[in-house]
């Protein structure tokens, strides 16, 4: 068994494409809020708008934070996109 992870950090910055700025910006209002209260004990989030790309900035200590970090922004981007489609 492996006691230490030999990654000291993970870093990304993940961008997301939309068909418009108008709808990056739908979404990027609906989950700005998540970003900014998420808990930090071992990885940071940040997001950027640009244009019509969602920019994410992930600082992880290792591997599994990294992860869940890029699962929680993927659900968070994927439900804001469901309810956005739902109402209109």
């Amino acid at each position: 068994m492996i006691d230490e992870s030999p990654l000291e950090r993970v870093k990304s910055n993940i961008t997301v494409e939309f068909e418009s700025s108008g709808q990056a910006k739908i979404i990027y209002d609906a989950i700005i809020l998540e970003f900014e209260t998420a808990p930090d004990f071992r990885s940071s989030m940040t997001i950027e708008l640009d244009d019509s790309n969602i920019v994410i900035n992930i600082d992880a200590e290792d591997s599994t934070s990294f992860r869940a970090s890029v699962n929680s922004a993927i659900k968070w981007i994927k439900l804001a996109l469901e309810i956005n489609n739902l109402t209109n």
